[in-house]
């Protein structure tokens, strides 16, 4: 296998045959060259979606009111379901064991100004647990708590771009800041998965905003996270369940699918993974048969080296060397191109989609790479398959009598 002599045939045979040599080796390199682009925009397909979802926590559920379309018990459609303080205490009591957290949330638009810095931002009023659903990670100070709850505190959580907005390279922390007419002292200051837009959000009490702000009882939406022990399916069925209760509970029809509006993440998630794992099989099918067409193409242009080199191989069995030799030499010759060619096929897709990878985002693919294992892999089977299509015609060519392979043309 090592021997520096069988070499040094080896490259002489394929420097006499350039353009054979070029031939077989362009096979294998499109093979995987498209092979690596097809998983790469799928990998980038699937970035997309997680960066999406990682703005928000996975196991969330939103729930917020609308307009009946549909008349139910002498109640006519066209009417406005408000949600209220009774409805977080009443989905407390009923689904407390299921949910790790709920939270009201009411939403302003405000202008933030400290000193001579302002800008307009979206402040919303909510309890502790919704530092989970938004997934907001705390850089200093801390999140909105209880207490402040209890206090009508008027504080605020700021996300790190507001920080940088209003205070520049300085720290927020301890500050006030005035939002509306009213001034609040920033206790946090959070970052986000989601990116700048999500830390360009300020969170303060749901019970001082409600009180500042009409001093009523009416919320704008409830999220709330559920148990992550339960199934996909289970969380469906779960966000279904509640949507029916509130309904019942608002006298609204069973049928009518606007009054009351539940976003269930478990659903999206399921979704997602299913155009995944379609998309995952089409690309695959569409991966391999490439790879059986860079099969198909090597061991045809194998066949017909061996077959052109006949009289060279029944040559060298006159002088005697063994079936096994030539055998050998013609699979490492196979082995060497196959491989060669493969990793010029991997170099040159991954290039690619290094290059192109931020131009695709309009699109919607992001980052679009695609793991080693899986090219290296690939590329394993197609020198699996080069040795296979030496093996076989090498093997075919070492069976013939020297006396026959000399009156080949």
């Amino acid at each position: 296998m090592f021997d520096l002599g069988n070499w040094q045939e080896i490259f002489q045979t394929i420097g006499k045959n350039k353009l054979r040599t070029v031939l077989s080796g362009f096979t294998i390199a499109f093979a995987i060259l498209i092979f690596t682009l097809l998983f790469g925009v799928g990998n980038g397909l699937q970035h997309t979606f997680e960066r999406e979802f990682a703005k928000d926590s996975m196991l969330s559920i939103y729930i917020w009111g609308d307009k009946t379309t549909k008349p139910h018990k002498g109640l006519q459609s066209g009417r406005r379901i408000q949600l209220k303080n009774d409805d977080l205490a009443y989905l407390i009591e009923k689904f407390d064991d299921k949910m790790l957290g709920i939270s009201p949330k009411i939403e302003r638009r405000l202008q933030g100004v400290y000193k001579g810095e302002k800008n307009s931002y979206q402040v919303r009023a909510v309890y502790p647990s919704y530092q989970v659903l938004e997934s907001a990670e705390i850089q200093s100070g801390r999140f909105i708590n209880m207490l402040d709850l209890q206090n009508k505190s008027k504080v605020v959580a700021i996300g790190r771009m507001v920080e940088k907005d209003l205070f520049g390279l300085k720290s927020g922390m301890g500050k006030e800041i005035i939002l509306g007419n009213f001034s609040y002292k920033v206790v946090g200051v959070f970052s986000d998965p989601g990116g700048d837009r999500d830390e360009r959000f300020i969170y303060t009490p749901f019970t001082t905003f409600q009180q500042m702000y009409g001093n009523s009882d009416n919320v704008e939406s409830f999220g709330l996270t559920y148990n992550p022990e339960m199934s996909v399916d289970e969380a469906i069925k779960f966000g279904s369940v509640i949507e029916k209760s509130l309904k019942e509970k608002h006298s609204v029809a069973p049928n009518d699918q606007r009054a009351i509006q539940v976003m269930n993440y478990a659903e999206g998630s399921r979704n997602v993974s299913n155009m995944m794992l379609g998309l995952n099989i089409i690309i695959l099918v569409i991966g391999i048969g490439t790879l059986i067409a860079g099969i198909i193409g090597i061991s045809n242009i194998m066949v017909y080296i061996v077959k052109e080199r006949t009289k060279e191989l029944g040559i060298r069995k006159a002088l005697g060397a063994t079936p096994r030799s030539i055998i050998g030499m013609i699979m490492m010759e196979s082995i060497l191109i196959t491989a060669l060619a493969g990793y010029i096929g991997l170099l040159t897709g991954t290039t690619i989609l290094k290059g192109i990878g931020d131009s695709l985002e309009p699109y919607f693919i992001v980052n679009p790479s695609v793991e080693n294992y899986v090219v290296v892999g690939a590329t394993i089977v197609l020198i699996f398959a080069g040795t296979v299509a030496g093996y076989i015609p090498a093997q075919r060519a070492a069976r013939i009598k020297p006396v026959v392979a000399m009156r080949e043309d």
